[in-house]
């Protein structure tokens, strides 16, 4: 199933939201069930990531440019060249929804419950909104 995933963290500089195509198989039938298919998605990535190897490392000007305006540039090096452990990175993700950290909603509406039943379309968008924790005094 082809869904699209956008992903907001408040209190970042970067205002514009991406919007994600990801394809989860099976169809994820819960919150919980989406949270696994949406960390098992990333990892893939990840080590896609740590394979692909550059032989001249370049930014374009555009490239530099655009990573100036969020904060950071950089090559996009992966220096953690571990494998990390899926079904830890997916506890992790379930206890971090539990605490809090970050909603999820589904066709601007937000899902609670993590063993709610999902009725998932092709396409429908996915928008996990990541919360900020403050540091310093309260005085």
């Amino acid at each position: 199933m082809r869904l699209a995933v956008t992903v907001k963290s408040i209190g970042k500089r970067k205002n514009a939201l991406s919007r994600i195509p990801v394809e989860l198989l099976p169809s994820p039938r819960t919150l919980r069930e989406l949270i696994a298919g949406l960390v098992e998605w990333n990892i893939r990535g990840l080590l896609e990531k740590q394979q692909q190897v550059a032989l001249v490392p370049y930014l374009t000007a555009e490239e530099v440019q655009e990573q100036a305006e969020i904060g950071k540039v950089g090559f996009g090096a992966v220096y953690n060249d571990g494998v990390p452990d899926v079904q830890q990175a997916v506890d992790t993700a379930i206890l971090a929804f539990e605490d809090g950290l970050y909603r999820v909603f589904v066709c601007e509406r937000e899902i609670e419950a993590l063993d709610e039943p999902l009725a998932l379309k092709e396409d429908d968008e996915i928008v996990l909104i990541r919360f900020t924790m403050l540091a310093g005094r309260l005085w």
